[in-house]
């Protein structure tokens, strides 16, 4: 796993002047060199999406589609190599990157799936009024121009396949642009994509450091641009390009509300089990992990024990072991953000019941309680292991706990009760309302994205196809309707 790696250019490998090291963040070994583009490289790259852009958007449903179903062949012959290769790039445990490779073969199928019946069009009447008599409106969505795709550290290869497989599947070039410290999965699947017929130019993968990003952001050959990552780089991205269509999805502080009809043992148990499984999943490192529960005060008291009975059972070491629940962080200055913002809650008043030490990178999965308002945590995005407790008297002071942040990814909520249900579906300020469960549940076919400060647009495969094109009337005149 050390060689030298090359970037894949206008659909062909190639290496530049530069090169950066990738490293594990579990042990510090090196896993890979990576060769980095010359600016001319990246200008022959847009120049060839931008070139190639209609001869791809004119390409035939079948030849994308098949394209499409070749990489979730390859994808699921080379599950276990790529999943180790997550996981020596990422810190990921080895059993969550089988399980992004096996989320990442879904979001190539079901773009294979939409590829073929995308684009029908809508026919409509216009002889509703007198003045469209024998007039027909035939509505179809056309690709708007090359995207731009930013991706991140924390699912180098399933962040990458929502942007490039919706891209592929309405005839999009796409230059995707992967994490610095996580390039290897996408290397990845532009071996897969060169093993395809699509149109030289139709896809790239640069990798360029983010110092270069804002000559790719500013490109006016890149009209559509698709970032998975911070609040603050999101949004300087979309206010240094307003004229441009972005896709934003931003950061999130995920609640999981525990409500009073969730009462039995068994309930209980269930909701401490997802709770300490999915604020400590990814080393916390998900938009949708858990950082938040809010327990309504009749269950609080049981729940706050098992929940942190939950989180000492995980198992907290090596990610190339299987049986390891929690790695590494992305980097040990990750690891120790993570561990002020905590050493500073519990010196502000709140009460440690597990965790609170750090190994390098590694961070030991916390829980938290009486957590004072005014702290970091209580408002920001730890994007770490740690989650907080807090007591509630009832419904809605619960769901207003919830709206209480200028965040609003997804929530989840258990309650047994319908009703509530949909009351927690109009009132949560959130993208996504989860019933019976954590809010780090995602399927990769569902629209995905945030309200508030989460984020702009919406993804999942269906979806980002849609962002990706734009909608252009046809109509016929002199009909017999």
């Amino acid at each position: 796993m050390t060689s030298t790696h090359a970037f894949w250019l206008a659909g062909r490998q190639a290496t530049g002047e530069d090169s950066f090291d990738v490293t594990n963040p579990w042990d510090g070994r090196l896993v890979a060199t990576v060769a980095v583009p010359t600016e001319a490289q990246v200008e022959e790259a847009v120049a060839d999406a931008h070139a190639v852009r209609e001869e791809f958007a004119a390409t035939p449903a079948h030849v994308r589609a098949a394209a499409l179903d070749h990489v979730v062949r390859r994808l699921t012959e080379r599950t276990e190599e790529i999943a180790q290769l997550i996981s020596a790039e990422n810190g990921k445990p080895v059993k969550w990157a089988r399980g992004e490779v096996g989320r990442a073969v879904s979001v190539f199928r079901f773009a294979a799936e939409e590829a073929r019946r995308f684009n029908g069009g809508v026919a409509q009447r216009l002889d509703t009024d007198a003045g469209g008599t024998g007039r027909l409106a035939l509505t179809r969505r056309f690709p708007r121009g090359p995207v731009l795709g930013i991706a991140p550290f924390n699912f180098p290869l399933n962040l990458s396949a929502h942007k490039v497989a919706p891209a592929i599947a309405v005839g999009a070039p796409i230059i995707l642009k992967p994490a610095p410290a996580t390039p290897l999965s996408s290397l990845i699947l532009g071996e897969l994509l060169a093993e395809t017929d699509l149109p030289a130019g139709s896809w790239s993968v640069l990798t360029v450091p983010n110092d270069r990003m804002p000559a790719l952001v500013q490109d006016e050959r890149l009209p559509v641009i698709s970032f998975t990552g911070s609040g603050p780089v999101g949004y300087a991205i979309m206010e240094s390009v307003p004229r441009k269509h972005c896709t934003l999805e931003l950061g999130g502080n995920g609640a999981a509300v525990v409500l009073a009809d969730w009462s039995s043992e068994e309930d209980l148990d269930r909701a401490a089990s997802r709770i300490a499984t999915f604020s400590n999943y990814q080393g916390g490192q998900s938009c949708i992990s858990v950082q938040r529960v809010i327990a309504d005060a009749s269950v609080y008291d049981r729940l706050v024990p098992k929940i942190t009975a939950a989180v000492e059972a995980l198992v907290t070491g090596d990610p190339s072991d299987a049986a390891t629940d929690v790695g590494p962080l992305v980097s040990e200055d990750a690891a120790r953000r993570v561990e002020s913002w905590v050493e500073e809650a519990v010196s502000a008043g709140a009460t440690l019941h597990t965790g609170g030490t750090r190994d390098a990178a590694t961070y030991a999965p916390t829980v938290l309680t009486d957590l004072p308002a005014t702290t970091t945590l209580a408002h920001e995005e730890v994007f770490g292991p740690v989650l907080y407790v807090r007591r509630v008297d009832g419904e809605a002071e619960a769901f207003a706990a919830v709206n209480d942040s200028k965040y609003g990814l997804q929530a989840g909520v258990f309650t047994h009760d319908l009703e509530t249900a949909f009351r927690a579906h109009r009132a949560l300020e959130v993208g996504g309302v989860v019933i019976g469960d954590v809010p780090s549940y995602r399927a990769d076919q569902m629209p995905y994205g945030g309200a508030k400060q989460s984020g702009v647009g919406r993804e999942g495969v269906r979806y980002a196809m849609d962002d990706y094109t734009y909608e252009r009337v046809l109509v016929l005149t002199g009909l017999a309707l």
